[in-house]
């Protein structure tokens, strides 16, 4: 994607830290000629050999299944809290604009083997229940639910690449940008509190 060179962030360790805190991607592949999107959790891991790779699982009969293929270039899109900027708020005349969290993951397809895709579903589901107030891991799932494995396809993505756009105002004053944050944490919406935090730690 086109970034502008001061929104660009080539802090590697802080866009994984980012892609693993909002796992929920979109996996775009070309199907039949036309772009595809899958909506899917992607979980970040690094392999033996010290590769990032990304996991994912999708249903054998969404048509993104039959699409993968190993070897494959694929891309995933990892969005954060995104917002509208008034131009009200800036102490001169310009536009309106909006800020945003976004990276862009590359890389290549390798389907997994049984073995791997039942290690990849044990990680995704003791992470997210290990939370929960009842927690409910994999090893405690029944034959029933287990049966269901049969019906999808696991791949990993070996990553090539990583862009990532932190479009946050740096072009700004600091008086802009403190009105600007000021203003995001009076909305009450989660999404602008959560901008306005990651603009008043990046600052």
């Amino acid at each position: 994607m086109y970034i502008p060179h001061y929104y660009k962030n080539e802090n590697i360790g802080e866009v994984f830290d980012f892609v693993k805190s909002n796992s929920f991607g979109i996996l775009i592949q070309y199907i039949n000629g036309r772009p595809h999107g899958t909506h899917i959790p992607l979980m970040m891991e690094q392999s033996v050999n010290g590769d990032y790779i990304l996991l994912g699982h999708v249903g054998k009969v969404n048509p993104a299944a039959e699409a993968l293929q190993n070897g494959e270039e694929v891309m995933c899109i990892f969005n954060g809290p995104h917002t509208y900027i008034s131009s009200s708020l800036y102490d001169h005349d310009n536009v309106s604009t909006w800020n945003y969290v976004s990276v862009h993951v590359y890389g290549s397809i390798t389907i997994l083997d049984n073995d791997r895709l039942v290690g990849h579903l044990r990680s995704l589901v003791n992470h997210y229940e290990k939370p929960m107030p009842n927690p409910k891991m994999y090893e405690d799932l029944g034959p029933d639910a287990l049966r269901q494995i049969k019906g999808i396809v696991g791949f990993e993505i070996k990553i090539s690449d990583v862009q990532a756009a932190y479009k946050l105002s740096q072009n700004r004053n600091d008086k802009d940008y403190k009105a600007i944050t000021d203003h995001l944490d009076t909305t009450q919406n989660p999404a602008d509190t959560a901008l306005s935090d990651i603009m008043k730690k990046r600052r």
